[in-house]
């Protein structure tokens, strides 16, 4: 074999097994529910503006590789999940809110790239869950922060914004 074939054949191998280790990898991308209504006691539905930014989210992340998505048990997250999952051809996880240990769970086990849709005060818990120190906090009328959180042998977190 000729030294021009050997090192073709060789980079074909060598590819292989990067591009194995990096589809290994997986993301998971949190984002807090969008703007809820004024009225619908506990479990309000979405505003004009939530719904506005729950399609903004669909169009962010539609390339995103999202193979699950995980949501609460309350409609301003299923809401804020819809046109991403409709889009996507998947179907959301109801995760109870109050039950961050089992959602925390479900997460280490997934494989691919994971959307979770939570709350102001479960998504800096998840995220501290997977060792990240950086302290998160999120503010009452914050709906923004798109959390992408890289899980390789030390995970990386990466704070973006979407309108």
């Amino acid at each position: 074999m000729n030294f021009p074939i050997k090192r073709f054949i060789l980079f074909l191998l060598f590819s292989g097994l990067f591009i194995s280790a990096a589809a290994a990898q997986s993301t998971i991308f949190f984002v807090r529910h969008a703007e809820k209504s004024g009225t619908g006691g506990d479990n309000p539905d979405l505003s004009e503006a939530g719904r506005a930014r729950a399609e903004s989210l669909a169009t962010t992340l539609k390339d995103g590789a999202v193979s699950a998505i995980y949501v609460t048990d309350l409609k301003r997250t299923q809401q804020t999940a819809a046109p991403l999952a409709k889009l996507l051809h998947v179907d959301p996880v109801i995760v109870p809110a109050k039950d961050s240990a089992a959602l925390l769970a479900k997460l280490r086990s997934s494989t691919g790239n994971v959307l979770v849709v939570g709350h102001g005060n479960t998504i800096p818990d998840l995220i501290k869950g997977f060792g990240i120190a950086t302290p998160i906090s999120i503010e009452e009328n914050d709906y923004d922060n798109l959390f992408v959180l890289v899980l390789e042998e030390k995970p990386r977190l990466i704070r973006l914004h979407y309108r």
